[in-house]
């Protein structure tokens, strides 16, 4: 193919190089499976910088999903619970996806239903908010769930990101006072 995207047709590897350089352009292959293969003529380094910039603008579209962590232990304090549960709603209020874990030591590996009771009181105390992603399973010494929040959730956070700020302009620059020489206190007697 020509560097416009004309057909030129079967040519020698040959020919094809001597007619990219008449241009000044590279000789690309395109499909070297297909027989005979297929090759063009075009400006390889301007075609790398725009795949680039077409790759970077589609990152930027792309829809980060962070996901954060918690930890509990089975014997956790209420109000130790209340403020762990306010850090999970915060996170998804944000648009987070959260992963529960409880910790379990010692002795405590023997009762691990008390930490599946407070996985479910945190699902039970979230509900509308979020939905259970991967379901609590024990993993070692700890038992973990992944909990997301709902599409409604998603959608406000995004509503809501923080748009980009203004600078602030300069305060007014104040005149230097200049500072007179102190008085001398000394008395002589």
């Amino acid at each position: 193919m020509g560097s416009d995207g004309a057909q030129i047709g079967i040519v020698s590897t040959q020919e094809a190089l001597r007619q990219a350089q008449d241009q000044d352009l590279d000789l690309v292959e395109v499909a070297p499976q297909a027989s005979p293969p297929v090759a063009r003529i075009m400006d390889y380094g301007k075609y790398k910088y725009e795949r680039d910039i077409r790759m970077k603008e589609a990152r930027k579209k792309q829809a980060r999903v962070e996901v954060k962590e918690i930890k509990f232990r089975p014997k956790i304090d209420p109000h130790d619970y209340a403020t762990k549960k306010g850090h999970v709603e915060r996170f998804l209020r944000a648009g987070a996806r959260v992963k529960v874990t409880i910790m379990f030591r010692g002795r405590e590996m023997a009762h691990t239903e008390l930490g599946r009771r407070i996985l479910d009181r945190l699902v039970k105390d979230l509900e509308g908010l979020a939905v259970v992603e991967a379901v609590p399973k024990q993993d070692g010494r700890n038992m973990v769930m992944v909990i997301a929040p709902t599409k409604k959730q998603v959608a406000a956070a995004r509503a809501e990101q923080p748009r980009p700020r203004e600078p602030r302009p300069e305060p007014a620059k104040a005149e230097p006072v200049k500072a007179e020489p102190a008085a001398s206190t000394t008395e002589q007697g």
